[in-house]
């Protein structure tokens, strides 16, 4: 194979991924999520214990998500479990679920949207870290904490401005809940009951106080790592615009300046890896209509995009593609224990590659293919830099200039039992 000029790299991970099935395949499904994975350059994801239905919370539902995957994967997919109050009271139903081949646990520290994933509190946390010590496997925490009157206040205002929704979620959510959480995972470092464990922060959206906690717990020798998502480094505040929920999540895309900070953050090796945190849903469920931010369902599609979209808001900044490789690739890998078949390209490794033309540009128009199954995304009408021009998994390429393998190709990926 010859491709010329292109980049030649490990494939991506995204470690953090909402695919959905069982139960809300109309949302995405293993299909069409991992074919936008494999169009854009992802060779593994992770799969979130939400928003299938049921939610992945013991080892009974794990193995029902994992049949439900079967011959439907177009590259490598993991799964996190999900830690919520009642397994958290009941470790059996923990310790079953990591054997069972969970590369790790999610939690909440506020509402998670979805009735069957109750939030988590410091005490559920700290109770679980020495089940994920024993198996030596993250614990990945959505930190935010709801404050009292908060979202009162912004009962009379507007919805149709994202300035309403952006002070409904202000960054001292974030900055209480990591301070929180951090008090926990002290536990985690040398000599403490959960060594072995590795708390995890998911998509920071905060550049502020956030950055300067989990900065000082890391040099205390804390076993944390946190992520950002593209859209945090691609978008701000400042240029979205009345009605437009496409760009509504949580924590929320801030302003200007704090967009400007996390990618210094990036350059300052802050950050452990980087993920999509594609978050899917109906079209309808955003509410485009009626631009309602407080009332639209909160995630953005991204999957496909992620590489051209990181890339081009990068490239400012000084973005090199060592970093990025290391940032999609090795970070992910690691967090998730599989960098000893995944996340580098080495001999004995697993051939999962991109191949990819960082000069070449497009536009997200009707005239590009997009997976996902619903197409709504905020990157539409963007103009990115970065083609993807192939796709290799484990050695079989999966995605060529616009068409996929005739057959599925992925598998599935499941932690080894260290109990």
């Amino acid at each position: 194979m010859d491709y010329g000029n292109a980049v030649v790299m490990p494939g991506l991970i995204d470690a953090h991924v909402h695919l959905n099935e069982p139960g809300r395949e109309e949302w995405e499904g293993f299909v069409t999520g991992t074919m936008a994975a494999a169009a854009g350059g992802v060779t593994s994801l992770v799969d979130m214990p939400l928003n299938s239905f049921p939610t992945t919370t013991s080892s009974e539902l794990l193995k029902l998500k994992l049949a439900s995957a079967a011959e439907k994967l177009m590259v490598d997919v993991g799964f996190w479990g999900g830690l919520v109050p009642e397994n958290a009271a009941n470790l059996t139903i923990l310790d079953e679920l990591l054997d069972t081949g969970a590369l790790g646990l999610k939690s909440f520290m506020c509402p998670s949207g979805i009735n069957d994933f109750p939030m988590t509190t410091g005490q559920h946390i700290q109770a679980a870290l020495p089940v994920l010590a024993k198996y030596g496997r993250p614990l990945l925490v959505h930190a935010e904490k709801e404050q009292p009157g908060v979202k009162s206040s912004q009962v009379d205002k507007d919805p149709r401005l994202y300035s309403t929704h952006l002070e409904s979620r202000p960054n001292s959510w974030e900055q209480e809940a990591i301070r929180e959480l951090l008090d926990v995972a002290k536990d985690t470092a040398p000599g403490g009951k959960a060594e072995g464990a590795r708390v995890h922060i998911v998509h920071l959206s905060d550049a502020d106080e956030s950055i300067q906690m989990i900065k000082k717990a890391k040099a205390q020798g804390l076993n944390v790592s946190v992520e950002t998502c593209t859209h945090y480094l691609a978008f701000s505040s400042d240029n979205i615009g009345d009605g437009d929920t496409r760009y509504k999540c949580a924590p929320p895309i801030r302003s200007e300046l704090n967009r400007k900070k996390l990618w210094s953050a990036v350059n300052d090796d802050f950050f452990d890896l980087l993920s999509s945190d594609h978050s899917p849903s109906p079209s309808d469920m955003k509410l485009p209509e009626e631009g309602d931010f407080m009332r639209a369902w909160g995630g953005i599609s991204s999957l496909q995009f992620v590489l051209p979209a990181t890339w081009t808001a990068g490239i400012p900044h000084g973005l090199t593609l060592e970093k990025l490789s290391n940032l999609w690739s090795r970070g992910p890998a690691k967090l998730a224990n599989i960098y000893s078949s995944k996340g580098s390209l080495e001999p004995g490794k697993d051939a999962d590659i991109v191949v990819w033309d960082p000069e070449s540009s497009f536009v997200i128009d009707e005239n590009y293919t997009i997976f996902h199954k619903h197409k709504l995304t905020p990157y539409a009408g963007q103009t990115l830099y970065g083609r993807v021009i192939a796709t290799i998994v484990r050695g079989q390429h999966v995605y060529q200039e616009g068409h996929h393998a005739t057959q599925p190709c992925g598998k599935v990926l499941l932690a080894k039992s260290t109990s």
